[in-house]
């Protein structure tokens, strides 16, 4: 018997009972379509947040107060920012931007919410490439004048006034006291790592005296650096960490700073949506087991259905192999078929995350990968073909003469 006549007598088998056939195949298409779907989400989520990261630009560095078994560090300041600013002493570093943050009570005409609030210098432009929809960016004469001026985020602007154009000149009141828009920022959408849609900013020295006032004079929360370019990142940080070593009198003791860098979130954001997509893909993948014990339950069944089958098929020339082939294809199509199904399935619902997602405002674009469909295919057919050994078996080693013999 030539492979490919195995084929259609296996398909004219499986199609003799369409329904057991099709019950069958849905525990293979629901697995399949479960492992496509979470391997792409997992996948478009790892895009998602290396895309939010890199966007940030590569050249970026994040300087914080280190407060681990530190005893009693000295906290950043506008004068350590001022000093990472002079090239004499750091070529390698563009810009430094000092920044506050904190929450803030936020009302117009008597709505009011809650956000969250960062007070800025003119170099934060510089380092973050604000993008606005409208008005500017705070000038000198507001930072240093203490200005009483705010730049909303998009969905700021949306839940106090019901839009986000046309602001530019209303008055807010931040934490009781009144101040002018000045601009709004673009929309971006919803972020994994918060959004700048939901804050605003305002001149750090008013942050700093008027609204967020810090233990010590002139401290903040986070300086913002970047290097010259992506080639100068190493060099900026080693710069960065002398210069502040310095001003904070540190010789021998450990950093009372921190420097992280866009290469660690970016580690750091793999490694977790590895394991993110590792464990959807391995939970999805015991549905995909489930089905493969239908199809050897199935499969059991159909030997004691075709035990005359069996047993005319032996005694008129047929060998142990061409039974054990026969039942084995049998499977295995069952299991490529649910495995085509399940590949649309996968699709379809990663599409439909996908959809609810950006109606929620929230960045994912679920990717399904040949690597994704290869891997889910293979496996079904590995499926197909363990749970198909033993009931493949059992039917070969049927003895013609009984087969023939049972009713």
């Amino acid at each position: 018997m030539n492979f490919g006549q195995t084929i259609l007598e296996a398909l004219d088998s499986l199609s003799s009972n369409k329904v057991r056939t099709a019950l069958t195949m849905l525990g293979i298409i629901i697995g399949v379509g479960a492992v496509i779907a979470m391997l792409g989400i997992g996948t478009g989520t790892e895009r998602a947040i290396v895309g939010e990261i890199e966007g940030i630009g590569t050249n970026l560095l994040f300087v914080r107060t280190n407060h681990e078994d530190i005893t009693n560090p000295r906290p950043l300041t506008l004068r350590d920012a001022d000093a990472l600013n002079d090239p004499g002493f750091a070529p390698s570093v563009a810009a430094a931007a000092p920044i506050v943050q904190g929450q803030a009570e936020l009302t117009y005409a008597g709505q009011g919410t809650t956000v969250s609030l960062v007070g800025v210098t003119e170099e934060y432009d510089l380092v973050q490439t604000v993008e606005l929809s409208e008005g500017e960016f705070f000038n000198s004469a507001q930072i240093n004048g203490l200005a009483s001026a705010v730049i909303l985020g998009a969905n700021v602007a949306e839940d106090l006034f019901g839009r986000s154009d046309g602001l530019v000149g209303e008055t807010v009141r931040v934490s009781g006291q009144p101040f002018r828009v000045v601009a709004i920022l673009k929309k971006e959408g919803g972020s994994q790592f918060g959004s700048a849609d939901d804050q605003i900013l305002v001149p750090l020295t008013t942050a700093q005296v008027r609204l967020l006032p810090q233990a010590v004079k002139n401290e903040v929360s986070m300086i913002y650096v970047s290097a010259v370019d992506a080639d100068a990142v190493k060099s900026a940080e080693e710069e960065v960490a002398l210069i502040l070593r310095d001003r904070h009198k540190i010789k021998l003791a450990e950093d009372d700073f921190s420097i992280l860098s866009q290469e660690v979130f970016l580690d750091m954001a793999s490694t977790v949506t590895g394991v993110f997509t590792i464990f959807l893909g391995g939970v999805a993948g015991i549905s995909l087991l489930v089905g493969g014990i239908g199809i050897m339950n199935i499969m059991l069944v159909s030997v004691t259905e075709r035990t005359k089958e069996i047993g005319l098929r032996k005694a008129v020339g047929a060998k142990k192999n061409d039974i054990l082939v026969q039942f084995l294809i049998e499977s295995s199509l069952l299991s490529l078929l649910g495995g085509a199904f399940g590949i649309v399935l996968g699709w379809l619902l990663a599409l439909g995350v996908g959809k609810i997602a950006a109606a929620n405002d929230f960045l994912l674009d679920p990717a399904i990968t040949i690597n994704a469909v290869l891997l889910a295919t293979l496996f079904s057919a590995a499926v197909g073909l363990f749970f198909g050994i033993y009931p493949a078996n059992r039917a070969a080693r049927l003895e013609p003469i009984e087969a023939l013999r049972s009713e």
